[in-house]
């Protein structure tokens, strides 16, 4: 067994483009000036992998299979999105990205309580999650839903293949991303299930036997909350002036009107269509394709919001990683729970911020940006780390103030904390190392 605590922490993010992929090492002492390093991989994902970086996610796994010496110690999925996940899927000819991760041996596999497959995904049965000592938790409906949402997923990309060329280009490309986001990825789920050799699914507040794996680390588990502990985790909100960061400046972002296309302009000079519905249908196809994407907005917006929170307390240093959480997974921790107070004051003096769902609009609550003590300019003593996996152009929209990553908050990471983030990694140096040691 190693010591009682480690005496470093070694955090590796990996260049996936628009997802996440990061590699925890606790280096714990051992015998003789030698070390027993314990690997924790949280994530691996991309919808976006930069064309500058050719190897793709088989490349990415082949280089944490380096990096943790061919064992892991355990796998932490946040959730079930694209971009967090499938670079666990296994392939025919079994080198996939996740044949790769698989054959590395990990001791567990941490997910949210939504992928547990004792949980029924029936949507017409009223069953409940089962802690394991008969108490319920859930509705299983819940979980129907979030099945749901992969088969309509499914349906918008065969539409968008359809129209083509019907549909604004903006509108499609969003379409494309969130479509193929919020697949139902297997492939992934299912090598995640068997790749461990245990698996837990947790919940708020629950604890986990990967901190029987690394001594002297605790592991709070702060979301998500199940639908029994916080309805209000079904709700999606799309403002909100005292959390999310929706305003750059003084110079808010200019919003196209709607009617501002002449039916008279060139692009409606299709004559093979009747004169008076060549603009007219055009507008209909794009006022239908808006309506569908508003839809699958609502949807991702769920996924996220089943992320696992988990904070990685080492002595006198935090390390927080809320996978895309959003807010109203957050509130739950932050304001509503009947420890919320104490989850406030657990966080003030956090190390380290995974920045959530890669730096969008309202994965951050500013009521838990307030509360990071360690912020502040350069000369701040044990100043916070901030590391965002991310990239421009691939979600949101500016006109609409919901790009990713969003600028307001990059301006204030880049302010306060000293700050990372994968878009400045390249082909010559595709992944980033920080190291902590002041336990």
């Amino acid at each position: 067994m190693p010591s009682t605590k480690p005496i470093k922490l070694s955090i590796r993010s990996y260049q996936v483009g628009f997802g996440d992929c990061f590699l925890l090492t606790f280096r714990y002492p051992a015998a003789a000036g030698t070390f027993d390093d314990r690997h924790v991989l949280i994530d691996c994902g991309s919808t976006g992998m930069p064309k500058k970086i050719s190897s793709g996610l088989p490349g990415v796994a082949k280089a944490i299979a380096q990096d943790c010496g061919n064992k892991l110690t355990a796998v932490i999925a946040t959730h079930r999105h694209a971009d967090h996940i499938n670079g666990f899927a296994t392939s025919a000819g079994g080198k996939g990205p996740g044949d790769i991760l698989r054959a590395l041996r990990p001791e567990l596999v941490l997910q949210p309580w939504t992928e547990d497959p004792k949980v029924a995904k029936d949507a017409h049965s009223p069953q409940l999650l089962s802690s394991g000592k008969g108490k319920a938790f859930g509705p299983a409906k819940f979980v129907a839903g979030l099945g749901g949402m992969h088969e309509f997923a499914a349906l918008i990309l065969q539409d968008v293949k359809r129209l083509g060329r019907a549909l604004p280009v903006r509108t499609a490309a969003q379409l494309n991303f969130l479509g193929e986001e919020n697949l139902a990825n297997l492939a992934a789920v299912k090598n995640l299930m068997t790749m461990g050799k245990k698996n837990e699914y947790l919940f708020y507040k629950n604890t986990t036997a990967l901190a029987k794996l690394l001594p002297g680390v605790k592991i709070h588990v702060l979301g998500p909350p199940t639908p029994k502990q916080y309805p209000d985790i079904e709700k999606q909100r799309s403002k909100d002036n005292a959390e999310f960061w929706h305003i750059l400046g003084a110079a808010a972002s200019h919003l196209t009107s709607p009617g501002g296309i002449s039916p008279f302009a060139a692009r409606f000079a299709d004559k093979t269509r009747p004169a008076a519905t060549r603009w007219f249908i055009p507008r209909i196809t794009a006022a239908h394709a808006e309506q569908r994407l508003e839809l699958v907005r609502i949807l991702d917006d769920a996924m996220n919001n089943t992320s696992l929170i988990l904070l990685f307390e080492i002595g006198k240093m935090k390390f927080l990683f809320p996978g895309d959480a959003q807010i109203e997974n957050w509130s739950y921790a932050l304001k509503d729970a009947p420890d919320a107070v104490a989850n406030q004051a657990l966080l003030v003096d956090t190390d380290f911020y995974k920045v959530g769902h890669h730096g969008s609009l309202n994965a951050t609550p500013k009521t838990l940006w307030k509360l990071f003590a360690k912020k502040g300019a350069v000369n701040t003593p044990d100043r916070l780390h901030t590391a965002v996996s991310t990239m421009a152009g691939k979600h949101g929209s500016p006109s609409r103030q919901t790009e990713v990553p969003r600028r307001p908050l990059v301006l204030e990471l880049e302010k306060n904390s000293v700050f990372f983030t994968t878009q400045k990694l390249t082909k010559a140096k595709p992944s980033e190392l920080l190291e902590f040691d002041k336990f």
